[in-house]
């Protein structure tokens, strides 16, 4: 059997082509692995040469892997999760959370938690260095799912399998309504009230929009759905007289602006459920179970710590 030379075998060159792969974009492939697109372009060119095969199809519109290339990408990606969990558990014998932290937060919680957790965890966790990411669940945990962050913020329960999880604290809905809609002079609201055709949701991807439809029971169907693209635009829409919605209560920070606008209604009894998430291959799991341990001990205002029940691997 002849011998196999690893000497001209990076796992830049790896990482790489990994990202050309999940963007499909030399240039933004070379933006995020911080290098210039000639030179992410020539080391790509000196790997197909050692392993004599193309990786990629390419033209001036079209970037994609050639069969072979598909196959030895998805190879490279399992080299690449092997070389950080063998970092990974390095790093766990001398202080898991020091040094760089991918953290990803639900966009319809990161702009109103994150800015008084920062202070917290600077406080707490001086030697952390914390990369921060908002987006959507899916998104998000698909990131994680793929290495590209290590813990997320979420609504739980999260979907998927692999996962583990930490409920942090439960959060409470109010209802939003236009200023002298009929419903805000309800002496006693329930969730079946809100239901209507002046319900405003979020867009299809976020989790507030799946958690509203269950709460108020709504079975109109999304073409008649009344949709916004961001928690910002639908409070927006809310106080143009739009129509009214569940909004999260660390949202209604700082919108004292808005009291002529916006009648605010509590909901007895409607919360979510905030949770860390992270993989359940993560060596550092015990370090971020301490760690959810630690942002229960601290939530936010308003807000009352969760169960510690925690989620099983499979995300529920």
């Amino acid at each position: 059997m002849s011998s196999v030379h690893l000497s001209g075998l990076s796992l830049r060159d790896i990482e790489y082509v990994v990202a050309v792969d999940d963007l499909r974009n030399f240039s933004r492939a070379a933006e995020r692995c911080g290098v210039s697109q000639g030179g992410l372009s020539e080391q790509v060119r000196k790997l197909e040469a050692l392993l004599g095969v193309v990786l990629f199809e390419r033209s001036r519109r079209h970037v994609a892997p050639t069969p072979d290339g598909a196959r030895l990408i998805s190879m490279g990606r399992d080299v690449l999760t092997a070389a950080r969990a063998m970092i990974e558990a390095a790093r766990a014998q001398t202080g898991p959370l020091q040094g760089l932290l991918r953290m990803g937060v639900i966009a319809t919680l990161g702009p109103y938690y994150v800015p008084d957790l920062l202070p917290l965890l600077r406080r707490t966790y001086p030697e952390l260095r914390l990369q921060l990411t908002d987006s959507l669940t899916g998104t998000m945990l698909d990131a994680l799912r793929h290495d590209r962050l290590d813990m997320v913020f979420a609504a739980l329960p999260v979907r998927g399998e692999g996962f583990a999880c930490a409920p942090l604290f439960d959060e409470p809905f109010v209802a939003a309504f236009p200023a002298g809609h009929p419903l805000a002079r309800c002496g006693r609201l329930t969730m079946a009230d809100l239901n209507g055709p002046d319900l405003l949701l979020l867009e299809d991807g976020h989790c507030l929009r799946d958690q509203a439809l269950s709460l108020c029971g709504t079975t109109a169907p999304q073409t008649q759905q009344r949709l916004a693209t961001s928690l910002e635009m639908l409070w927006h829409m809310i106080g143009a007289g739009e129509g009214h919605s569940l909004i999260p209560r660390l949202a209604l920070r700082h919108r004292g602006a808005w009291q002529d606008l916006i009648t605010l209604t509590p909901l007895p009894g409607t919360s979510r459920t905030i949770g860390l998430v992270w993989r359940a291959s993560d060596p550092r799991g015990a370090a971020f179970a301490d760690f959810a341990r630690f942002l229960r001990e601290n939530v936010p205002d308003g807000c009352t710590p969760a169960s510690t029940v925690p989620c099983g691997n499979d995300g529920t």
